[in-house]
């Protein structure tokens, strides 16, 4: 190697190491600005009225009072919240990760009248706002069904397909998966609900693991329709608690805050034990179309 093209390389490997450290800064940066809100709120909870209110604020809370905890605990019902927002969640998820994954392999792998047709429907109806469908279904499910203050319309329109864009995906990261590989389980006698658990969904879990991320949150988060369609104080969720628990208190920030923090620990959990899989299937969906 020349002594021209030696320093070529040489420069070359000092503007990469550049590079990635500025991107490493970057990255820094932008999570310590993603963290920062959450921070905010967990260093609330630990602090008096007075050190809240306390010009210039500090970053650290002088005592940490965990007590909080223990104050708001007795007031804000947390595991009852919880249980109700379970009661929701889960069904939902089971459900509507498994219909997502029928509706995805049926497009994906099967030949059928209307298809193409189906499929474009299915897709369009994502570009659909929510609020177009709200007085609809609301008036569907209360005056059609009779669901007044329940969780069904809540939990039922999950066994129907799992929504629109879980379908996408699971069809999406299903194309990606070589037909070879039923064409032989074919030949071997499988029909198609055999390809489908032996084959297809060990591949895919991850973009199921994915979908039931996605629904998880959506239902956590779904603070509108929980507040239409569940009326009375006992069936309160998370959101639906929290909300008439800020109420309650007004200007009593440190609890506000403690119940907030208990309020959302549980979907950063959710979400910490299935990162790897939500990374790795939104990185894989969509490799073949």
């Amino acid at each position: 190697m020349s002594v021209a093209a030696y320093g070529r390389l040489r420069s070359k490997k000092r503007r990469n190491r550049t590079m990635n450290l500025i991107t490493f800064v970057v990255v820094v940066l932008f999570a310590i600005l993603a963290i920062f809100p959450i921070w905010w709120i967990f260093r609330t909870s630990l602090m008096t009225n007075a050190e809240i209110y306390k010009y210039p604020p500090s970053l650290i809370p002088d005592h940490w009072l965990f007590s909080n905890y223990e104050k708001t605990l007795k007031v804000f019902k947390f595991w009852k919240y919880l249980w109700n927002t379970m009661v929701i969640i889960v069904p939902s998820c089971l459900a509507g990760t498994f219909t997502a994954t029928l509706c995805g392999y049926a497009f994906a792998r099967l030949r059928f009248h209307g298809k193409s047709l189906i499929w474009a429907l299915c897709v369009g109806s994502m570009l659909l706002p929510a609020m177009v469908t709200l007085i609809p279904l609301y008036i569907g499910w209360t005056r059609g069904l009779g669901f007044n203050d329940s969780y069904w319309p809540l939990i039922l329109p999950y066994f129907c397909g799992g929504g629109a864009f879980n379908i996408f995906l699971i069809r999406q990261f299903i194309m990606s998966i070589p037909r070879e590989l039923d064409q032989a389980a074919t030949i071997d006698g499988a029909g198609y609900f055999r390809i489908l658990f032996s084959i297809i969904m060990p591949a895919i879990r991850p973009a199921m693991i994915v979908v039931a991320l996605f629904i998880f949150i959506g239902l956590w988060n779904d603070l509108l329709q929980q507040m239409i369609y569940i009326n009375s104080s006992d069936k309160y969720t998370i959101a639906l608690g929290l909300t008439n628990f800020r109420g309650q208190l007004k200007s009593d920030w440190s609890l506000t805050m403690a119940a907030t923090c208990l309020s959302f620990a549980p979907g950063v959990i959710f979400y910490l034990i299935g990162q790897r899989y939500f990374v790795e299937g939104i990185t894989l969906t969509g490799l073949k179309n």
